[in-house]
């Protein structure tokens, strides 16, 4: 018998923006944080939804609140993308969002969407299913705990946001985080940080609802002597896939199935940044840890007692088990992250789109660093005339000059028939402006091989595309003074997976691989370091959205 469906109700919730002093590693921080919490408060919503947030910036900054994952049909209004879809609010004022949570279930997150404020104004944003728990496509979990992967920086955020402008990307955190929480790899004087704890029962199993909230970093993250049965990426089901570890990047989430079914102790739960350069002087590592911790029979968490020489003699004080630790991967390996994403596979069922077959238009999109002059020309690269940017098809996103209309409200207002006003949007080109060896690693050192390739603009652009049409975009990655990978994410849509690949993408050889059975459904698609990854989309949400873009800071290209 079918369960009753809960009603649609409204949700909401209001949103203090402020900033708040923190200590750790032995010095006072100042973050901006949103209701004196860090993360930020935990979203709850049920399928059919309607969601209600009303944000007061009481912090010394413009803030924007962008809902990442959220399809916002029809109501692109509180996407919360500065200057596409709304001004910034000023220090002082407030707005309110407004959107339906329609189709969609599972692991979202939200998060500033100004500059690099996201490292710490962001939270877990859950919609459950309209039908319970009981409609979950795999067995009921005992428990379900959102994991938020992050990172503490100690520097101080806007101003890393102006070096990161400005070319300057010597900049690393401090340390990483578990909901919040250092761990203990980190002291001050001596004393150890506390870390995060997960304490199970023995054989209950519990569903794991990770994201990566880091500004920078892919993260592996491993619980000793467990397995993950990975059920869902980005609020989409996967044909359940086991492993050892998770590979999350800057924006994904991933929920995972762990059973409690090792021996009752402690585990560490490790999450390590992965490096895809390897540099020198080298970066530092980014690390951190908590402790998955088995509840007893007598209700102690992970704890042994020492023997009692006799019967009614009370035991002496509980002495915490050693923690085992897992083995990690390699800090510069990345094929466990290519097979980790290369192992999902979308879960099909009566509720999830059809692969589209048919392409309406086609883009080929490099993501490549270049030189531009400080005036913004395009020019060669000196000392101090230029400034290292990063760009899609040889262009960087430069932001409107209009700080009084977003470009939303322009296009409204002008009933469409252009892009608005005097706000001249250029069209992203369908491909880079000429070929080459994309991924030949002789280009990574500065010197003349890659300086014939270094000049490049910026441009406001745009692309139109015609309501219903289907897109396919092929991302490729270039070793132009750089080998990172990219996590590109998409506003207003999901986008399926078909293929990815290492080294330069043929369509010759490489659509023959296309997954159009079913391919994974992400909101945000890893491509792999000198590598590519192809995916299509329906452009069926009318609007204007912030188009697809990398979420490492120093590569936010539209």
């Amino acid at each position: 018998m079918a369960l009753p469906a809960a009603a649609a109700t409204i949700v909401e919730h209001t949103f203090v923006v402020s900033q708040m002093n923190m200590t750790h590693l032995c010095k006072e921080t100042v973050l901006t944080v949103v209701n004196g919490q860090f993360p930020g408060p935990m979203l709850e919503v049920t399928e059919g939804d309607s969601v209600v947030i009303n944000v007061v910036n009481m912090s010394p900054y413009n803030i924007t609140i962008h809902w990442h994952g959220v399809k916002q049909r029809l109501s692109c209004w509180s996407d919360g993308v500065p200057m596409i879809t709304q001004c910034p609010i000023r220090p002082g004022h407030n707005f309110t969002y407004q959107f339906k949570v329609d189709g969609q279930e599972g692991t979202l997150w939200w998060h500033a969407h100004v500059g690099c404020l996201r490292a710490t104004l962001h939270g877990a944003l859950i919609i459950r299913p309209r039908h319970g728990a009981a409609s979950y496509p795999f067995p009921k979990p005992h428990r379900e705990i959102p994991i938020v992967i992050g990172e503490w920086w100690e520097t101080d955020l806007v101003q890393l946001e102006r070096s990161l402008t400005h070319g300057d990307f010597d900049y690393y955190p401090s340390a990483a985080t578990l909901n919040g929480k250092l761990g203990d790899l980190y002291d001050c004087s001596g004393a150890m940080e506390e870390g995060y704890v997960l304490e199970v029962e023995s054989d209950k199993t519990y569903l794991l609802r990770f994201i990566n909230a880091a500004l920078l970093s892919e993260y592996y993250l491993k619980i000793a002597g467990h397995k993950f049965t990975v059920v869902a990426a980005d609020a989409n089901y996967v044909n359940p896939y086991t492993t050892d570890v998770i590979a999350i990047a800057p924006g994904e989430t991933v929920d995972a199935l762990l059973v409690a079914d090792a021996p009752p102790g402690r585990y560490y739960m490790v999450a390590l940044a992965n490096q895809p350069t390897i540099i020198n002087p080298p970066p530092p590592k980014t690390i951190t840890r908590g402790i998955v911790q088995y509840k007893s029979s007598n209700g102690a968490m992970g704890v042994r007692r020492s023997p009692s020489y006799e019967e009614e003699q009370a035991p002496s004080n509980d002495v915490p088990l050693p923690a085992m630790a897992p083995e990690m991967p390699g800090l510069h390996d990345m094929v466990t992250s290519f097979d980790f994403h290369g192992n999902l596979t979308g879960l099909r069922h009566s509720r999830g789109p059809s692969v589209p077959t048919h392409v309406d238009e086609r883009l080929f999109i490099t993501l490549s660093a270049g030189s531009i002059c400080r005036q913004g020309k395009s020019c060669a690269r000196t000392d101090t005339e230029t400034i290292i940017v990063v760009t899609m098809n040889n262009v960087s996103f430069q932001h409107p000059m209009d700080a009084r209309t977003s470009l939303l409200e322009a296009h409204y207002n002008y009933h469409g028939s252009d892009w608005g006003g005097d706000m001249d949007l250029d069209t992203l080109p369908d491909r880079p402006p000429m070929p080459f060896n994309f991924t030949d690693r002789a280009l990574i050192p500065y010197g003349p091989k890659e300086e014939r390739l270094e000049p490049t603009e910026k441009a406001t652009t745009a692309r139109r595309f015609r309501h219903g049409s289907t897109v396919e975009v092929v991302f490729q990655n270039t070793a132009v003074m750089q080998t990172d990978y990219n996590p590109m994410h998409l506003h207003g849509h999901n986008m399926f997976v078909v293929a990815q690949g290492l080294g330069n993408y043929d369509a010759a050889r490489d659509v023959a691989q296309y997954n159009l059975v079913n391919p994974p459904v992400r909101n945000t698609v890893l491509v792999p370091s000198l590598g590519w990854a192809a995916v299509r989309f329906v452009a069926n949400n009318p609007g204007m959205y912030i188009g697809i873009y990398s979420l490492h800071p120093q590569y936010n290209n539209f």
